[in-house]
């Protein structure tokens, strides 16, 4: 499995069940990177799509609790054992939020894709800061963009 996120320079990646930011670029990249792929969210996250709607072109695996009701479109898994054998059916799943699904799903991935955007906002959910942790580092980094006064970089994060 592999992950991608936006994150602020404090890890923060959204507020009210909503990202942070909405960079367009960024936005381009996780749709280049997840379609024709499998993504795997929390229903919350699945709520928060457009019209709570599976994300198209690419197979939506969320994790929820057993007596969540989902789309019939999306394949339901109920606990991270099952999410991580049903990972293995595909070439490539991309673990997309939010938070908790996220840390339950980190421990299983060998790659990550951040999008780090050199400023912050008020956020309520966070990432795991792998620039702490011995355990991941850089193995690819793009130089700083900016858009709409924000700056930002795309790394690339590999677990060692």
């Amino acid at each position: 499995m592999e992950l991608i996120v936006a994150v602020d320079k404090n890890w923060g990646i959204g507020k009210g069940n909503d990202l942070l930011f909405r960079i367009s670029e960024d936005l381009k990249r996780f749709k280049a990177m997840t379609v024709g792929h499998a993504i795997l969210v929390g229903k919350r996250t699945l709520d928060s799509f457009p019209g709570g709607k599976p994300l198209p072109n690419r197979t939506n695996i969320v994790l929820c609790f057993p007596e969540e009701e989902c789309p019939p479109e999306v394949r339901k898994v109920t606990s991270v054992e099952e999410a991580v054998a049903v990972s293995k059916e595909y070439d490539v799943v991309y673990v997309s939020g939010g938070e908790s699904i996220y840390r339950q799903l980190l421990p299983f991935c060998e790659k990550a894709h951040i999008t780090k955007i050199h400023s912050a906002k008020e956020a309520d959910r966070f990432f795991p800061n792998l620039d702490e942790d011995e355990s991941w580092h850089i193995t690819e980094e793009s130089p700083i963009q900016s858009q709409d006064g924000l700056t930002y970089s795309f790394i690339t994060y590999e677990r060692t």
